[in-house]
């Protein structure tokens, strides 16, 4: 069966973002983005991804990677992009002017870019010198790609993850003292999402008496920044701080206290709850979901159950 050219377009633009998300660890603070060259017969003649930060990003490698006796078919080709090309001089040159040079009939890309002096003008600049520009193919998937940098961008602070463990009926510790609900599938879980991200942040209380180490000890990757909410302390003033210093996204590990005073200041983007399969005599009682929420996902390892919500209403308007 013939596919028509929407679904053509989503097959490549599935290419890119596989390609990105090898870019994970060290494109950061840039997004992470991959590009396919296409040519009219419906071959894949160069690709790439934004690979680390300060050096090519994806268009650059995927035309670097075209064959050079393949170069004649770049003027009736499709460039691939999960993310609008830059139009700006930063690190390196822009990619959009990098294109036009190379005389593509047409660029598909997924979402805009939401940096201010990328966002709309990559693609006005190719449109300009007459290329054919479709926007939007799998743009929820390439926005959820870059959620921290869409979100950093777009709303001024970091992306938000709250996250705790809880017992069976729905207890943070033993007794008002710390309990080790994750198992050790799970922990290595949890040290790969700090990995994944760029600060984390506790509460005083979880801070004087568990003393978390809050590393990535169990996984390879740098540890976030560790961050403790004190008296003086308001989450404004953490969010403003994180922003200065351009930090993307921030795990919220709790306690109780903590973890509801984001949900009660309408800061958070995901929340994720671990139950182990264990009930508990007595102690603290986890924080109570909010009420604009909905499942994202949910999965099972050695019998603890790990549960992700999001915003039913998302908050990004890329």
């Amino acid at each position: 069966m013939s596919m028509n050219q929407r679904q053509i377009d989503e097959f490549y633009m599935r290419r890119c973002l596989q390609l990105a998300v090898n870019g994970m660890k060290n494109a950061r603070p840039n997004p992470m983005v991959g590009a396919v060259i296409v040519s009219q017969q419906g071959i894949i003649i160069g690709e790439g991804y934004h690979a680390k930060y300060g050096e090519g990003h994806a268009e650059v490698n995927a035309f670097a990677s075209v064959r050079a006796e393949d170069e004649g078919l770049l003027p009736h080709s499709t460039v691939y992009v999960s993310l609008e090309p830059c139009s700006h001089y930063g690190k390196t040159p822009p990619c959009a002017d990098l294109i036009v040079r190379k005389g593509v009939r047409r660029v598909v890309c997924g979402s805009l870019d939401p940096f201010a002096k990328v966002h709309g003008r990559g693609v006005r600049k190719l449109r300009d010198a007459g290329i054919e520009v479709t926007v939007g193919v799998l743009e929820n998937e390439c926005i959820e790609l870059n959620k921290r940098f869409m979100t950093f961008n777009e709303k001024h602070r970091p992306y938000i993850i709250l996250k705790w463990a809880q017992s069976l009926n729905g207890l943070i510790d033993n007794q008002g003292e710390p309990y080790m609900f994750s198992n050790v599938f799970t922990q290595m879980l949890s040290h790969k999402l700090r990995a994944e991200n760029d600060a984390i942040l506790v509460g005083r209380v979880t801070d004087d008496r568990d003393h978390p180490q809050l590393t990535t000890r169990c996984w390879p990757g740098n540890s976030p920044e560790r961050l403790v909410l004190r008296h003086p302390d308001t989450i404004s003033d953490v969010l403003s701080h994180l922003y200065a210093e351009g930090k993307q996204s921030l795990i919220v590990e709790g306690g109780a206290k903590t973890l509801s005073s984001f949900m009660e200041a309408d800061m958070w983007d995901e929340i994720r709850v671990e139950t182990a399969p264990i009930v508990m005599a007595g102690g603290t009682q986890a924080p109570a979901l909010p009420a604009d929420i909905r499942l994202a996902d949910k999965q099972e390892y050695d019998g603890n159950e790990i549960v992700t919500y999001r915003r039913a209403t998302p908050l990004l308007s890329i």
